[in-house]
């Protein structure tokens, strides 16, 4: 859930898969948490280059070996708290693949249950790339929340990127 910046920083799929790596061997030096912050991080990167969500989709599935072919509907009724890569990932992408808008993204997330804050940043960072954005309801009112020094990390980060905060 911390790599989303990764897939917004650089310039190449290789270049945002080994930084991603990188950052993730820190808190989750394991074969799938890594893993996991590496397919996170390219649907980032594959959602702000315009890539389709069946493009994503298929990416994800192919190199990384997820199941993308269920949808929100389908995990719902069995899923419980899973704080693992592999049981939060695949259906945090899942949940933008289904969504009509950022907020629907993260609404479907967190409508998972289990480890819902984390299925939700996952989710609210792929969307925000996919949909152009949190709309400007939402960023206005988390920005109103935080206090000045993390607003202006996050607006430095905004203006590096070339992101717009609403």
């Amino acid at each position: 859930m911390r790599v989303s910046p990764v897939g917004w920083a650089f310039g190449t799929l290789d270049e945002t898969l080994a930084e991603a790596a990188r950052s993730a061997e820190v808190t989750h030096n394991h074969p799938e948490g890594i893993k996991g912050a590496q397919a996170t991080a390219a649907a980032i990167f594959l959602a702000r280059h315009g890539e389709s969500k069946a493009g994503i989709r298929e990416l994800i599935r192919t190199r990384f070996g997820y199941d993308m072919n269920r949808t929100v509907e389908s995990i719902r009724p069995g899923y419980s708290f899973d704080e693992s890569c592999q049981g939060t990932v695949p259906e945090a992408i899942i949940a933008v693949l289904d969504s009509t808008s950022y907020e629907d993204a993260v609404r479907l997330a967190i409508s998972l249950g289990g480890d819902a804050d984390t299925l939700a940043c996952i989710a609210g960072g792929i969307a925000e790339a996919f949909y152009g954005g949190v709309p400007k309801d939402i960023a206005e009112r988390a920005m109103a929340r935080l206090d000045e020094g993390l607003r202006k990390t996050v607006e430095r980060f905004y203006e590096a990127y070339g992101m717009t905060l609403p």
